[in-house]
């Protein structure tokens, strides 16, 4: 299993949100790139940057910053936030991203997800983000009526090659991992999961780590490793540990 920091960004800085809410943000610094560059540091192979104000627009909108990301750190970077068509797609490829997210889209365009598959294939990831086990999109601020583990399932045979999976109403809050909704993911489908919300210690890694077998290969960590209550390093080493003793 990777353990896969965050570096969120609105307005040029670095911010966790609660539960995806914008009005609900904490700034944790006024340098995105320094913040990508403390968790290479700390042993991080994969960086997850989304842009907050494109999830919310529908387009990129902190393409500066992403850019020093990706030009600036020894690190794969994945990218996500308003990804709504192939243009984009590619843009951020020929940026030297490593993958790239596609959210609200992949319910919205389903063929856009496919199609960009057959075109890069082994690059594109698809988000669900889920509230009550049900598909949010537009920057989480709808819900539709799509089952989380349909929209997945809708990917299976597609080339995805993995899907991180997000409970809302955990994230940024710090108070685990929803294990069983993750689980029924990861049943579902045979594409990689990644975890992501709720992640605040320890215990909540070796708990995911249990599911991987089930086909859970990666955590994403916001909050936790910004307020100090995850070390990344021993996170890391936590994993790296167990893949070798295994």
């Amino acid at each position: 299993m990777i353990v896969i920091p965050a570096v969120d960004i609105k307005g040029g800085q670095c911010v966790r949100l609660q539960q995806g809410r914008s009005e609900a943000a904490t700034v944790f610094s006024d340098d995105p790139l320094a913040m990508a560059r403390r968790w290479v540091a700390a042993g991080a192979r994969l960086i997850h940057v989304i842009d907050l104000d494109g999830a919310f627009s529908k387009s990129p909108r902190n393409l500066a910053g992403i850019r020093q990301i990706v030009a600036r750190t020894d690190a794969a970077i994945q990218v996500g936030g308003g990804i709504r068509n192939a243009r984009t797609i590619a843009m951020y490829l020929e940026l030297g991203v490593e993958r790239v997210i596609i959210g609200t889209a992949a319910i919205e365009n389903p063929t856009l997800v496919e199609r960009a598959c057959r075109e890069h294939p082994g690059r594109i990831v698809v988000g669900i983000d889920a509230r009550n086990g049900y598909v949010a999109i537009e920057g989480w601020t709808q819900t539709t009526s799509m089952p989380a583990v349909d929209l997945a399932r809708r990917f299976e045979d597609c080339g995805v090659c993995a899907i991180n999976f997000t409970d809302i109403s955990r994230d940024g809050m710090q108070t685990g991992p929803n294990l069983e909704e993750t689980r029924r993911v990861a049943e579902a489908v045979s594409i990689p999961v990644i975890a992501s919300g709720g992640v605040s210690t320890l215990t909540d890694i070796r708990n995911l780590m249990a599911l991987e077998p089930l086909g859970v290969s990666g955590v994403i960590t916001g909050r936790a490793i910004y307020s100090g209550s995850l070390d990344l390093a021993e996170a890391i080493a936590l994993t790296r540990k167990t893949s070798k003793e295994g």
